[in-house]
């Protein structure tokens, strides 16, 4: 079994490091700059060498991130940044791989690849930006848009239901799932480095506001004013606490999850479910990752799961290795000019 794959050092970066040259192009207000940042801190928090880096993009606003940081970068096509992510990784494994992509980019055209390289558990990192909207389109509805949304391409109201990232990634075996929202650096920061340090693929949802297409989607759980009453930070091993006044915590009730205030109805703290990211079984996990405000349930952030499974390249390395073994690599002299076989060319 494999164990964390990178290990933090003193550090001697900053986010400045990580930072091109290149003007930035997103909309005045647009998430990306936050999620960009975070990126940016997390490297330094890290420590890794700029060129020990590769950020792999497909199409719309997120995949233009790469141009953005100083580090190797390919801006590829539409929904196939998980697999040309893959090929890096594969053929470079010491390489960090991130993958910076939109709901539409990974979950629309890029489905199948999105799901594959999770089953696979490639040793990769997956932003996925998530305002629920094509932007870089203008404003077509997308695979997380809900029903009845109304758009460009949906003027009466979409008729269909949504994918919830969450529930690919598990439905895929995923051994990672992390969320944050583009506002906050910290949280978002903090699960950025968990996602470098996990050995396989890291899926972390980022709720990304679009100013021009969908602006405030994210507001129920975004605004300062009622945040904390709306969303909870899970940390493993921790009490599921939340709220304002850090006097809210969410129990089982029965085989559903409930919200409940400490102190009222019974409730004590030691009622209160305490965090375990790392248990195999991830119907818990199913369960914090879909907690909605429309249930009276916080909204979960933070690592949801972190679970340790073998990674594909470190599985194709032993089958080269344990195939070499069995039949050495010869050198050209004895492979060819001591071979008894000789041809003559006239």
């Amino acid at each position: 079994m494999e164990v964390s794959k990178i290990e933090t050092k003193e550090q001697n970066h900053q986010a400045k490091d990580y930072k091109s040259e290149n003007a930035i192009r997103w909309c005045p207000g647009c998430g990306d700059y936050a999620i960009l940042t975070s990126l940016q801190k997390g490297m330094a928090e890290l420590n890794i060498e700029p060129h020990q880096i590769a950020v792999i993009s497909g199409i719309g606003c997120s995949s233009r991130l790469p141009y953005y940081m100083n580090t190797y970068g390919f801006h590829s096509i539409h929904g196939r940044a998980a697999a040309i992510a893959t090929g890096v990784k594969v053929a470079n494994p010491e390489l960090s791989v991130w993958v910076a992509t939109g709901d539409g980019d990974s979950l629309a055209i890029g489905g199948n690849h999105f799901i594959h390289a999770i089953r696979r558990n490639v040793d990769i990192n997956i932003l996925l930006f998530n305002n629920k909207i094509y932007g870089l389109t203008k404003g077509q509805y997308s695979p997380t848009s809900e029903r009845g949304f109304v758009s460009k391409s949906s003027p009466y109201g979409t008729v269909e239901d949504p994918f919830r990232p969450a529930e690919l990634t598990f439905g895929a075996r995923g051994t990672f799932f992390a969320r944050a929202i583009d506002v906050d650096i910290k949280n978002q920061t903090d699960v950025i480095v968990e996602a470098a340090k996990h050995p396989g693929t890291s899926v972390v949802e980022v709720l990304q506001n679009c100013v021009i297409f969908n602006d405030g989607i994210h507001n129920k759980i975004s605004d300062r004013n009622w945040k904390a009453d709306n969303t909870i930070i899970l940390k493993h091993g921790e009490k599921m606490i939340f709220g304002k006044e850090e006097n809210r915590g969410i129990v089982l009730d029965g085989w559903d999850l409930k919200a409940v205030t400490i102190g009222e109805e019974g409730y004590r703290l030691d009622d209160i479910l305490i965090h375990d990211a790392t248990t195999r079984d991830n119907i818990l996990h199913m369960k914090l990752a879909l907690m909605d405000n429309a249930d009276g349930l916080p909204v979960a952030l933070g690592v949801i799961r972190n679970v340790t499974e073998p990674t594909y390249e470190r599985e194709y390395e032993k089958q080269i290795e344990e195939a070499q073994a069995r039949a050495p690599k010869r050198s050209f002299t004895e492979f060819l000019l001591n071979s008894p076989h000789i041809w003559e060319v006239k």
